[in-house]
């Protein structure tokens, strides 16, 4: 057993040992949901104010709006009732530091984990890789107000959206911990 593993099942022994979340309903009590980043140093419950049970949480890769999202919020919002969307990209993000193109090359040369430096990404080993990830859009990130405006006015255009659910757009400050709204998605949004 991994030490990991080992920890993580240790922590879900004493967390169930005093649960009493157990009636919680499905719908989220709030009645909102957050699309952000999976990034480890986000913890969407502290930054919004969450306990179990208030919103849905929707995370990937940059927290961007793929097809895989939007149907997260379509789901939260017709089967579960959530009103108001948070679009929240966040500052020094990873999706920043490569392309597409550059993650293409990688997966090509090796399937391994690469590593970063002052002057780029660079695989470590030899393959064998894959040619897949050049037929991928990463969603990578070149600007990060620009991203969320793009990500709010995506969900906003998608036909399964209705026009009168309000998606607002915010960047997380992983140094500050504040929320910076980007007017600009957030307009796009109303």
């Amino acid at each position: 057993m991994s030490k990991v593993l080992n920890e993580v099942l240790l922590a879900n022994r004493e967390y169930s040992n005093d649960f009493d979340k157990g009636d919680l309903p499905m719908p989220p009590g709030r009645q909102f949901a957050i699309l952000t980043c999976m990034d480890a140093r986000l913890d969407p419950a502290k930054y919004a104010g969450l306990a179990e049970g208030d919103a849905h949480v929707i995370r990937n890769a940059g927290g961007r709006a793929s097809d895989d999202a939007i149907r997260s919020l379509v789901i939260s919002y017709k089967l579960l009732g959530t009103r108001e969307w948070f679009v929240i990209h966040h500052t020094d993000c990873g999706m920043e530091t490569f392309s597409s193109e550059i993650m293409g090359d990688l997966l090509d040369s090796s399937l391994k984990t690469a590593s970063v430096d002052a002057s780029g990404w660079h695989d470590c080993c030899e393959g064998p890789g894959s040619a897949e990830g050049k037929y991928i859009n990463w969603l990578t990130i070149k600007d990060q107000a620009q991203s969320v405006a793009e990500d709010v006015i995506r969900i906003k255009s998608s036909p399964l959206v209705p026009a009168d659910i309000p998606v607002y757009g915010y960047i997380y400050d992983v140094k500050t911990g504040s929320l910076i709204e980007v007017p600009e998605a957030t307009e796009a949004g109303k």
